[in-house]
């Protein structure tokens, strides 16, 4: 019987091994710490395949080189190779997006193309992330059961600088729509939030709701300043 590895950290995707297998009859696991994906973690479980959804780590050579590991970024590659896909992508006007399910190379976001799918960026970040794992799920049904074969990117590749939890601060944004954006694209679990800081004290905010009357309402988390 195959045996078939998620490896995501975020909780979002953590259920994928229990979902999958009532899908697709083989052996799935799932790892979710840095320490256990590791060689010989990976001799034990022998996968056929590795499936990454969501991984802020770089992925050794040593195991991409002996495994196919397929990961899954949130753009339609190869325009938006590197980090922070889902913030570069909001930042820069972007409404809808691909998920593209790829080989992992040496070269970050390289790889070649196993499939795409699309994806809508409405909501917080969060949420987003919520339907991506539904959409990744699918993903990984079809690569499995159509046995498909990647192919190489096509056209130049635009590349994006991972984000800073500095990057985050709205003290300079001029319009309503700009900070509704920043809210919702680091509203989600274990990211820094959008923020403004006063002389004393930081602003947090979340849940931001955009209003008709072009207003936003939000929570928001004060803090004394760190100096």
């Amino acid at each position: 019987m195959k045996h078939y590895l998620i490896v995501s950290e975020k909780e979002w995707n953590q259920h994928l091994s229990q979902t999958l297998q009532k899908k697709i009859k083989a052996n799935w696991s799932l790892i979710k710490h840095k320490q256990d994906f590791e060689l010989t973690k990976l001799a034990q479980i022998k996968p056929d395949k590795i499936f990454i959804p969501h991984w802020s780590y770089i992925i050794p050579p040593e195991i991409y080189e002996n495994y196919e590991c397929v990961v899954f970024h949130m753009t339609d590659l190869p325009y938006g190779r590197g980090g922070s896909p889902l913030q570069n992508l909001i930042v820069r006007g972007h409404k809808n997006t691909k998920i593209s399910a790829l080989r992992v190379v040496k070269e970050l976001d390289a790889g070649d193309i196993y499939l795409k799918k699309d994806l809508s960026l409405l909501g917080t970040a969060e949420e987003i992330f919520l339907r991506s794992s539904k959409v990744i799920e699918e993903m990984i049904v079809e690569i499995i059961t159509h046995e498909l074969v990647p192919t190489t990117q096509q056209g130049q590749p635009t590349v994006f600088k991972r984000r800073k939890p500095t990057d985050g601060n709205m003290i300079d944004l001029s319009q309503l729509d700009q900070i509704y954006d920043y809210i919702r694209m680091l509203d989600a679990e274990n990211y820094p939030k959008a923020y403004i800081e006063t002389k004393y004290f930081k602003l947090e905010f979340s849940r931001a709701s955009l209003k008709a009357d072009q207003s936003i309402i939000a929570d928001v988390r004060i803090t004394p300043k760190e100096t």
